[in-house]
């Protein structure tokens, strides 16, 4: 098993290639025509040259791949070749008259050690080496750029992941401002509502912090979640705000990121009006296969306060790293729509945040 992955896939297919001209090429020189008129000759000659062309095959790949580690950078280019042609070309001249030897001792090729026999083999090899050289050369440095790109892609992943975490772990400071300020007014007017909202505060930190060490969550609990922190929103907004959510979902395996509805509907909420005379519309329907629709009209506000342009655009980077399929968003001059693709496959961690009676 260590010796199919001593090569790469690619020095696979090239050895695989050039190997039968090689062989033919070697054998016709040494032996002539007899070697394809005569089966023992031909059993006798190719064995041989097999042996001889992986036996040298292993050494010069050892070799440029040592060249290789002493001159890796893409700026050393020049200079990684220019070594690597001399050190294999003075290893094939090495080899040649190795070659020339293991064939002079097999009686039945009747091949002569002489300098007449060498030097062409010689010439054929630096041949040989210069295709080699190039090769290897070539695929190094794909591999070297499959490398690179997947570090790079790994990196982003990780910086999307952070962003991420940051977003889900960051509660907007004016959620916590307003909603004391509402604690406040209800421990004057209703003690229970008091008691109430301060139980399902609790419930929307607990989640938070659960959040930030999870992946993906079932729709059905985030939806539980999303219900316990519409009710907060609702005590600052009351009737400006109304917040749609289905009563029994279907069945779906259907799972998102943690907060990612709350997300959307701070967004709502952060660039639309809330008032009696001009309610704010949120909904969220999620579709027999597994989409999830997430909709509000749009009032927009004549100033905003604080920011969260960078929400949404992290919401889909965060979708790109899980899904094949984007994160759909329609504006109309009504309506602000949001398409979330499905996702599913991995078993949920978060607990619920159903609170105990």
């Amino acid at each position: 098993m260590r010796a199919f992955s001593f090569f790469s896939n690619y020095e696979w297919w090239y050895h695989l290639t050039m190997m039968p001209f090689l062989l033919v090429t070697g054998n016709y020189y040494f032996i002539g025509e007899r070697y394809f008129y005569n089966a023992n000759l031909f059993a006798t000659g190719t064995a041989l040259v097999f042996l001889l062309y992986w036996f040298s095959i292993v050494a010069l790949t050892i070799l440029v791949r040592w060249v290789i580690a002493c001159f890796p950078e893409r700026a050393q280019t020049s200079r990684r070749l220019a070594v690597m042609l001399i050190s294999v070309g003075l290893t094939t001249m090495v080899l040649a008259v190795f070659d020339v030897w293991m064939y002079s001792l097999v009686p039945v090729l009747e091949v002569v050690f002489t300098w007449g026999n060498i030097w062409p083999i010689m010439v054929l090899g630096f041949c040989f080496d210069i295709m080699l050289c190039s090769a290897l050369g070539l695929f190094y440095t794909f591999t070297k750029w499959k490398q690179n790109q997947a570090d790079s892609e790994k990196l982003e992943r990780k910086a999307l992941q952070m962003q991420f975490n940051e977003l889900k772990g960051r509660i907007n400071p004016h959620f916590l401002f307003n909603s004391l300020n509402s604690l406040s007014a209800l421990i004057e007017e209703d003690q229970q509502a008091a008691e109430t909202f301060v139980d399902d505060l609790s419930v929307v930190y607990r989640y938070i912090l659960q959040a930030s060490r999870s992946e993906l969550i079932t729709v059905a609990e985030e939806i539980s979640f999303l219900r316990t922190y519409a009710g907060l929103l609702h005590t600052r907004h009351g009737d400006g705000l109304v917040v749609s959510l289905p009563g029994q979902l279907p069945d779906t395996d259907t799972l998102l990121p943690p907060l990612t509805l709350q997300i959307l509907l701070d967004n709502a909420v952060h660039h639309n009006q809330t008032s009696v005379s001009k309610p704010l519309f949120f909904s969220i329907d999620v579709q027999p296969a597994g989409e999830i629709v997430v909709q509000n009209n749009i009032q927009p506000k004549t100033r905003l306060t604080g920011g969260s342009a960078s929400s949404l655009e992290t919401l889909k980077a965060r979708y790109r790293e899980l899904s094949e399929e984007e994160v759909s968003i329609v504006r109309t001059d009504r309506s602000f729509s949001v398409t979330l693709p499905r996702l599913g496959g991995k078993e949920p961690k978060i607990e619920s945040v159903a609170k105990s009676e």
